[in-house]
């Protein structure tokens, strides 16, 4: 799996069709930043600011769904 464009985009939309709407996120603030090995990190806005606590819960419910629409991802990397 490499980090080219056409996989970086395969995912952001997979993030924003579907699994955005799955988890009732603001697929706006989704965001793919580089995939590598298996690990996609994506920039997250408007995700709870007021309760970081929440983010590890949402992201692993982000990666179960992920996984099964692009099942060469791993793990999501958030960052802000």
């Amino acid at each position: 799996m490499q980090n080219d464009t056409a996989f970086i985009i395969r995912v952001q939309q997979v993030l924003r069709e579907q699994v955005a709407p799955a988890l009732d996120l603001n697929p706006a603030g989704l965001e793919v930043l580089a995939i590598e090995n298996g690990i996609v990190t994506v920039r997250m806005t408007d995700i709870c600011a007021s309760c970081p606590a929440s983010l590890p819960a949402i992201v692993m419910q982000m990666e179960q769904e992920l996984r099964q629409h692009v099942p060469e991802i791993e793990i999501i990397e958030p960052v802000a």
